[in-house]
């Protein structure tokens, strides 16, 4: 290993930053440090934990059972969630159905949360051209 900016071999190892080692150049005095080896998953085990998501398994279960920390598992899932953006349909929604969902906590009075689940049909789907039918009826 060079000194990167005098190109000399003549250096000294100098503390630790970050948990990296830090070395002086003899020659021209400058700091530096090693470069880190890339630890990046393969996209392999990166899709094995969204399918692990979609599922119902929760970041730590994943992170356990891939081997790999959770907060990795959550970054994988929102960079996901990012792409998925750009391939929204920007289509007029005619109909759009929503399912009530309710957590209870013991009993019924204790409502913990509720949440919607909303599925968009658009103008051209089978679905939208059914209820569009089902009306016309009625």
């Amino acid at each position: 290993m060079n000194c990167p900016k005098c190109n000399s071999f003549n250096h000294k190892k100098n503390g630790k930053v970050n948990g990296r080692q830090r070395y002086k150049c003899h020659d021209c005095g400058y700091n530096f440090s090693v470069e880190l080896k890339s630890t990046a998953f393969p996209q392999s085990v990166k899709r094995q934990a969204l399918q692990l998501y979609l599922e119902g398994l929760g970041f730590r279960s994943i992170g356990r059972f891939l081997g790999v920390s959770h907060v990795s598992v959550q970054k994988w899932i929102k960079k996901f969630g990012q792409e998925l953006e750009d391939l929204k349909s920007e289509n007029e929604m005619d109909i759009v159905e929503l399912d009530e969902l309710h957590t209870y906590i013991a009993n019924k009075k204790n409502i913990a949360g509720s949440g919607l689940l909303l599925i968009e049909l658009g103008k051209n789907s089978s679905t939208a051209r059914l209820a569009v039918e089902e009306q016309k009826r009625e």
